[in-house]
């Protein structure tokens, strides 16, 4: 009988060579792939009886992915987001091993079958236009001191680009074109997106004079937002940031307690604003960076502003239409009697 091949040199030519070569995948998205075998393997392992670099690639069956996701759900209390996540970096591993090794095409189908959970669309939120100025204000007021200024920049550089956290943090001085002749005579920032695509984002004359207010005399290979010990801002850095600006903001404008602010909801704010002031969705998708129109798309579906306004544009006007019952029409029935 033919010895099975073990889990760890698959796992291996996958976590290295597959996403990270073959696939280019972002580092977040291979940190997520790695948490889930993270997780999955010590599970095996247990369940198995085996040490962790003794279980064979066979051995990762659909029954023990399934008890693996209730164990995430009853013991780790994870969420369907999560389940789904975590399975859908199994389902990848399952389908690497079967283009590549045909006698593991059965299991391959197996693991595949195992399906995702429906989740419910989460409600998107967003800052509406007053409650956005809010939350600059509350930077603004703080506008005395360097780092003020810098944290003010920070939260008009999120709203003017729809920047992500962490697409932010990485940003250089060299990505900034602040010279109108750049770009037809518009300024402009060069954003290093998901997978590695590129976009640019025009800037708007005030970004831009806040932006130039701390850049000038550094280098351009330096980070344009620093923390107050003049290092890079982390990811995390600017959640906190972004957290505690919306906390003051709330209490001048009390409805922005009621949403957690944070740098994503400050982006779901950069596309309504972008949707209501009538840009189409198609260049909503470059601005934000998404692949897909249909990602996009759910900015259209959730602005309760448009919709009634839409209805208005093709609502049938009155008639002469009656409202009366048939029965309470003497002509009709006078007539009805005739025939």
């Amino acid at each position: 009988m033919t010895e099975q091949p073990l889990l760890g040199p698959w796992m291996r030519r996958f976590l290295l060579e597959h996403l990270v070569s073959e696939r280019n995948l972002a580092r977040n998205t291979q940190r997520s792939y790695r948490d889930t075998f993270c997780l999955l393997i010590p599970f095996a392992a247990e369940k198995l009886q085996r040490k962790v670099d003794k279980i064979r690639i066979t051995e990762i069956s659909a029954d023990l992915v399934r008890s693996f996701l209730a164990y995430l759900k009853e013991v780790r209390h994870c969420g369907t987001n999560t389940h789904n996540q975590r399975l859908a970096a199994i389902h990848a591993l399952a389908v690497f091993v079967g283009n590549r090794s045909p006698e593991h095409l059965a299991w391959c189908s197996e693991v595949r079958a195992v399906p995702f959970k429906k989740s419910a669309r989460t409600v998107i939120d967003y800052l509406d236009k007053p409650e956005m100025d809010a939350l600059l204000a509350a930077a603004k007021l703080r506008q005395l001191t360097a780092q003020g200024r810098r944290d003010h920049a920070m939260l008009l550089f999120l709203y003017n680009s729809g920047a992500r956290a962490e697409e932010a943090a990485r940003l250089k001085i060299a990505d900034l074109h602040l010279t109108p002749a750049d770009w037809n005579g518009q300024a402009y920032v060069q954003i290093q997106g998901k997978g590695g695509r590129t976009r640019q984002c025009p800037l708007w004359p005030a970004t831009v004079r806040e932006l130039k207010t701390f850049i000038a005399k550094r280098e351009p290979q330096e980070h344009v937002f620093l923390n107050r010990l003049l290092q890079p801002y982390k990811r995390g850095g600017i959640y906190d940031l972004v957290k505690r600006y919306g906390q003051r903001a709330a209490l001048a404008m009390p409805s922005i307690a009621a949403k957690q602010v944070s740098p994503h909801i400050i982006r779901h704010t950069t596309a309504m604003h972008l949707l209501r002031a009538g840009v189409d969705i198609n260049t909503i998708r470059g601005w934000l960076g998404h692949i897909a129109l249909s990602t996009t798309n759910i900015y259209a579906e959730i602005d309760l502003e448009m919709k009634p306004k839409a209805l208005a544009k093709c609502e049938v006007e009155g008639g002469s239409k009656s409202d009366k019952h048939w029965r309470d029409q003497p002509s009709l029935m006078e007539f009805l009697r005739t025939l």
